[in-house]
């Protein structure tokens, strides 16, 4: 009697292994990953007794040469967004400390003009 050999079933690949590997690669990617964008331009705030949260419905960033930052926008076109943002909260105006008192006070008015009726001024203890 002659029996036939057992055929050999493929092996089967073990992707247990790759998966850890891509769960792990997953994890460093997160832990290291920006969580929040970069600001445009250093702004060192001027120095306060008191603290004021800041509020998360964009940042009016003012350089010490009076450049202005809004989002991805520069500049005029700040203004214009401004127009469009919706007034539940007070806009949040991170100003660098070595600008002048004259140049923070001339932008109000355009500000009130686009819309924004509180600011937050952000300052550092």
């Amino acid at each position: 009697m002659q029996f036939d050999s057992p055929r050999d079933r493929p092996r089967r690949e073990h992707i247990v292994p790759m998966i850890n590997v891509v769960f792990l690669l997953l994890i460093f990617f997160l832990m290291t990953a920006e969580i929040a964008p970069p600001v445009p331009f250093e702004v060192t705030p001027p120095a306060a007794g008191g603290q004021v949260a800041a509020g998360d419905d964009g940042v009016l960033h003012v350089a010490a040469d009076g450049r202005l930052a809004f989002g991805a926008l520069r500049g005029e076109a700040v203004f214009g967004a401004l127009a469009g943002r919706d007034g539940g909260g007070p806009l949040v105006v991170r100003a660098d400390a070595a600008l002048p008192a004259g140049r923070l006070a001339a932008l109000l008015p355009r500000l009130t003009a686009a819309g924004v009726d509180r600011i937050e001024l952000v300052t550092a203890q």
